[in-house]
């Protein structure tokens, strides 16, 4: 007994030690104040106030002067700012935390700039945070699994907090990477009643010398074959982000939303893909403070911003930009949050079959200028001005300027603004601004096609998507048109994918095909890491890539995603084998498309034939939404797919699962 009691007390005296160590000793932490005077001052109380407003009014009047704010001044309007901010910096810049991507790390800057600027007009601004996560960091791991479900979640926390500050005037939204501005850009489409401004977190530069954040994550399959050493591979990862802030520097999602957001006229002029951290950056952020105490003056709101035709404005620019196809899941999904017509498939390949690609940008080329450089050159109302000239674009919508588009690209068209930024391009920088954003006609002459494809066959009934303008023009016929029959290597994991891509299980001339990665598998998980690796090995070109899972907007050459109906919906890709034939057509000059199973070599069967064999068969054995799948996501996918799915842009729509829910409980019986 007495061993142990001896034990017990040199546990007790080790459990002691440990808590000492993590509270501390200093006795100048246990004297504490239990009252405070208060602020000084009186409240601007009236007695109309006191007899009708709200208590809740009232008492936010007490918060506010306990939070510093002056009590005399209290009677200014006040305007609420929403951002993405992520991490902690100090004064100097430096992390005390770090966030969770560049894209967010300096937003903070830009509210304060904005807060100022309101302030210093009477202004009381108001501050919430809502951070993102980031798609690279989450590449090839289960949390791409909450990536694009995040965005709707996202968005209905920023209009409960706007909802939540019922004294608000108007909303300045400030945000920059794949799911976080996609997500502000939805929380401000729903709230059609006020005024709202987009502030865009701009880019990142890329390395002086080095690789840009795109190529950078290819670093672990280019050493596994044998095309990158160990010391070069640390050396260009060290620097790929060669400033603190801003989203990457290629034309992915992030760079794109950006585009998207100042083509609906969210943004004051030339606002998307500045320079994160520096003056011209920070004065777009008081440019939109302004602009959005313009539009509660002149009684604007974003029902007069957000219509049919500046979505349709914003499929041209997308277009014309190159960007992302995952913005054919956010326009649409912003279209539902402003309560208008949702662009279908058809609208999209009618939009890209008039609209030249005119930006020569990563990753599409044919020169690869990071996003910085079309900044430079002009960025989107440079673009809109070509697509103005070519009749595209329906000028008479009005922007949060208070101004309508055609009178904004007459004042950019003669700014010294545009002057003196393609001046310093070309002649500080050597670089024609002409050759970043193309005229139609150079566009035309370069044999550039326009942005995407939406192929459709026995394997995607519903239709798919690729992005034909990047496909490499070594690998299309004198017709411009790709065309591949290969056997499949199928898998049912990324990571199985990747790691055959790695170990040499993928060669020359093979099509793999990934499913059972859509909203039901993964979330629709984005395969970055697969298509990166083909389009930056060198016989990655000589590869097809087919899913029901999503690509990042950095992606690249033939790989064909969103694959309708997803495998676990009942889509025939779920029924592909090992080693069957597939025929994969893409016309790059006409933006029609095929993709179909067509037997096995040496029993080749047309595509009708096809469809027939699919419907026999039974589905993939070891297809089935991933172990790792958390509820919250597995939730969302049951929700979006009620609402429509992927081609209605994931969202949620009430009335639809309501109407589910009731059918659904009639059924089942329940009370």
């Amino acid at each position: 007994m007495e061993g142990k009691a001896a034990v017990l007390e040199g546990k007790a005296a080790e459990q002691d030690g440990a808590v000492t160590e993590l509270k501390g000793t200093a006795s100048d932490r246990y004297e504490i104040t239990a009252h405070a005077p208060g602020p000084t001052g009186h409240l601007p109380l009236t007695d109309d106030l006191l007899r009708n407003a709200p208590s809740g009014d009232l008492f936010g009047m007490s918060q506010n002067v306990g939070m510093g704010w002056k009590p005399g001044e209290l009677n200014g309007k006040q305007f609420l700012i929403l951002s993405t901010q992520g991490g902690i910096r100090n004064e100097d810049g430096s992390p005390a935390a770090l966030g969770y991507h560049t894209g967010h790390w300096e937003v903070g800057l830009l509210m304060k700039a904005a807060a100022e600027e309101l302030s210093s007009h009477g202004g009381i601004p108001f501050a919430g945070y809502v951070s993102d996560p980031c798609d690279g960091r989450s590449q090839g791991t289960t949390g791409m699994f909450d990536s694009l479900p995040y965005r709707n979640d996202a968005a209905m926390v920023f209009r409960r907090l706007i909802r939540s500050l019922p004294t608000r005037k108007g909303v300045l939204g400030v945000a920059t990477c794949d799911k976080g501005l996609p997500a502000m850009m939805l929380a401000l489409a729903g709230v059609p009643q006020l005024p709202g401004v987009i502030v865009p977190g701009g880019v990142t530069l890329p390395p002086t010398d080095g690789e840009d954040a795109g190529k950078i994550q290819t670093i672990g399959a280019r050493y596994s074959n044998g095309e990158l050493s160990l010391e070069m591979a640390s050396e260009l990862g060290c620097r790929a982000c060669a400033t603190p802030g801003g989203g990457c520097q290629f034309l992915g999602t992030a760079a794109t939303a950006q585009v998207v957001a100042e083509a609906l006229g969210m943004t004051v002029p030339h606002a998307a893909l500045a320079p994160s951290g520096q003056p011209i950056w920070t004065e777009m952020a008081r440019q939109s403070a302004r602009a959005l105490m313009h539009m509660e003056k002149q009684g604007m709101t974003m029902s007069d911003i957000i219509t049919d035709a500046s979505i349709r404005n914003a499929m041209v620019v997308h277009a014309a930009f190159g960007g992302s196809t995952n913005l054919l899941l956010h326009i649409p999904a912003i279209a539902h949050a402003a309560g208008l017509t949702l662009p279908g498939v058809q609208d999209w390949i009618q939009v890209n079959k008039q609209v030249p690609r005119l930006v020569s940008a990563l990753p599409n080329g044919p020169v690869f200028y990071p996003t910085i450089r079309v900044f430079q050159a002009g960025g989107v109302p440079e673009v809109m001005l070509h697509l103005r000239r070519l009749g595209l674009l329906d000028v008479s919508v009005p922007t949060v300027t208070g101004m309508p588009l055609d009178h904004v690209l007459d004042w950019w068209e003669s700014s010294e603004r545009r002057h003196v930024m393609r001046k310093q391009l070309q002649e500080r920088d050597g670089i024609d601004p002409d050759t970043v954003i193309m005229s139609a006609e150079l566009s035309k002459h370069l044999g550039i096609s326009s942005t995407v494809t939406f192929p459709t066959g026995n394997i995607a009934p519903e239709g798919s998507v690729i992005k034909s303008t990047s496909i490499d023009p070594d690998v299309l016929d004198e017709h411009g048109v790709y065309r591949h029959r290969g056997t499949a290597k199928v898998f049912t994991t990324e990571r199985a994918a990747i790691r055959a891509i790695k170990t040499g299980g993928i060669q020359a001339g093979d099509i793999i095909v990934l499913l059972g990665r859509g909203p039901s598998g993964t979330g629709m998980e984005e395969t970055y890491q697969l298509t990166s690796a083909l389009k930056h090995l060198s016989f990655g070109k000589y590869v097809s890539l087919i899913t029901d899972a999503r690509f990042s907007g950095v992606s690249t050459g033939a790989c064909i995603g969103h694959v309708g109906p997803e495998a676990l919906a009942g889509g025939p890709i779920g029924k592909l084998r090992d080693g069957d034939l597939i025929d994969i057509v893409v016309n790059r000059s006409t933006l029609d498309g095929s993709v179909n199973f067509v037997g096995t070599v040496g029993m080749e069967v047309t595509p009708e034939e096809g469809s027939f064999i699919l419907a026999q068969r039974s589905f993939h054995p070891n297809m089935r939404a991933d172990e790792a799948l958390p509820d919250d996501t597995r939730l969302w996918a049951a929700l979006q797919a009620v609402s429509g799915g992927t081609w209605r842009g994931n969202v949620y729509d009430v009335d639809r699962i309501i109407t589910a829910l009731e059918a659904g409980k009639k059924a089942l019986g329940w009370h």
